[in-house]
């Protein structure tokens, strides 16, 4: 069974082009659903920690009593969020070139077991400090989504690209809402369930610990799985293996260099994307993606923040197992429109004009939020329900698009580089967006009687300023393609 999993891996991503080899003809020109599997639990364990700490994290930081003022508990709330992203900022970069020089499996597996060490201490902070130093350290250590964007984009032929890269997003994307669902939902067992959780018990000392622990577990268990993940980046090791398999390498090597001799691009394009900060088509798309991004990230964490907050805050007086089961919903309905409802759209529209009107659509989206926020009962559950459904079918069908596009601007060889150099302009935004969230939101819960967008208006405004700042980007001449 290994020989056959090491033949697959040099005859298919060394020759990626077609079907030329009979022997393994039916398993390269069908979906390769394994690694189709691969991709998703990889991506869904690494994005869950990311977000799960948002529905809990106002009353995290409540206990911490680090806040003076009752409105003062999102400003610190937005420090916690951003330190991820600002460690995953400073390391993305080094962590594409190790994946470019020696392989997209070490960097993922590293990032798995990141998650489960620094996401485990997270949980059992005590102070705010704690706190900033375990998340920072996890996104340091978590280089993982531009590497596993290249291996999507090299595992699938050029008909199923799409499908790949989507893949990523949705895992991505419901990661991102399957995550806040369980801290929601497992956070605060003590005062939840106080017939199964004593207050004296670890999970009563520590309320944030339970889901933290839940989802460290999934990503060991993921750990293990990814020792059976193929390798995509192509390397033929000449000391190693039997006479057969020396034989067998030698006879793909010489397929490969025909095939590169027949489909040999011109040598000023390549010359050309020797450079990534000289290729126009894939920083543009970088460029846009950073400006989503930012939007994203703060729409996260204000979302969480405003919906805990109380009512005369112009909150909506959510508990965390309440925003845990908004989100759910949302994570469900995301699943099923990007595996059979993106991929069609993309045919029909193409990769930008898809994410221009996803853009724009979210505009009036947003503006609406405010007023939902007046409703109460059944009528605010079910409206808040098919906005933030809504919100995040949009929000992840741009960002889709904008991986296509990076991947698209970039030989095989600089897509570790390109996706790490991408993860660390976005990492950087990302940083910015939940810190600048937190504190947005905190001055507009001072200033409720304000004569001009008055409460969370301001707050659901300045997002849709970015939003549209990012739409008008994907416009002629800033966003050019390959």
């Amino acid at each position: 069974m290994k020989t056959k999993r090491a033949r697959f891996e040099k005859v298919y991503y060394g020759n990626y082009s077609g079907c030329k080899v009979e022997q393994y003809k039916e398993s390269q020109c069908g979906i390769p659903i394994g690694d189709l599997f691969f991709i998703w639990i990889i991506v869904l364990s690494n994005s869950l920690p990311i977000s799960s700490l948002f529905p809990f994290l106002y009353f995290m930081i409540r206990d911490f009593n680090i806040a003076k003022r009752q409105e003062d508990i999102s400003f610190y709330g937005g420090f916690v969020g951003s330190s991820f992203m600002l460690g995953r900022a400073l390391t993305a970069v080094y962590w594409g070139i190790i994946a470019d020089r020696y392989g997209r499996k070490p960097v993922i597996i590293i990032g798995t077991i990141s998650v489960v060490i620094f996401n485990t201490l997270f949980g059992l902070s005590v102070n705010f400090w704690m706190a900033i130093v375990t998340r920072f350290l996890l996104g340091s250590l978590n280089g993982l989504l531009g590497p596993i964007k290249a291996y999507a984009s090299e595992v699938f032929r050029d008909e199923y690209q799409a499908l790949g890269v989507s893949t990523v997003s949705t895992a991505w994307g419901i990661g991102l809402i399957v995550g806040p669902a369980i801290g929601g939902y497992l956070a605060q067992p003590a005062e939840k369930h106080p017939n199964i959780f004593s207050k004296n018990s670890l999970f009563g000392r520590f309320p944030y610990f339970l889901p933290c622990l839940c989802i460290s577990l999934i990503a060991m268990g993921v750990t293990i799985v990814t020792i059976w993940l193929p390798e995509t980046l192509h390397k033929h090791n000449e000391n190693s293996g039997s006479t057969a398999d020396s034989e067998e390498v030698l006879q793909t090597a010489s397929y490969v260099s025909d095939t590169n001799k027949t489909n040999q691009k011109p040598e000023a394009e390549k010359t050309s994307k020797k450079s990534l900060l000289r290729n126009w088509p894939l920083m543009s798309s970088i460029l846009v993606y950073c400006v989503f991004s930012l939007h994203d990230m703060a729409y996260t964490e204000i979302f969480s923040l405003w919906a805990t907050s109380p009512r005369n805050l112009g909150g909506l007086s959510y508990t965390s197992e309440n925003v845990g089961q908004v989100l759910a919903i949302s994570g469900f309905s995301l699943l099923i429109f990007q595996s059979f409802l993106y991929p069609t759209m993309e045919r029909m529209f193409g990769v930008i004009m898809t994410s221009r009107i996803a853009g724009v659509l979210s505009i009036p989206l947003l503006t609406s939020y405010p007023y939902i926020a007046l409703l109460s009962g059944f009528s605010l559950s079910l409206l808040i329900n098919l906005a933030s459904l809504t919100k995040n079918v949009l929000a992840t069908s741009i960002m889709t698009g904008l991986f296509l596009l990076q991947n698209r601007a970039v030989d095989q060889h600089q897509r570790g580089a390109a996706n790490g150099l991408a993860m660390t302009l976005m990492s950087l935004f990302k940083a910015v967006g939940p810190a600048a969230g937190g504190a947005i939101l905190s001055w507009a819960q001072r200033r409720q009687d304000a004569s001009i967008l008055p409460g969370d208006q301001i707050v659901f405004f300045i997002l849709n300023v970015i939003e549209a700042v990012g739409v008008l980007m994907t416009f002629k001449p800033f966003l050019t393609t390959a």
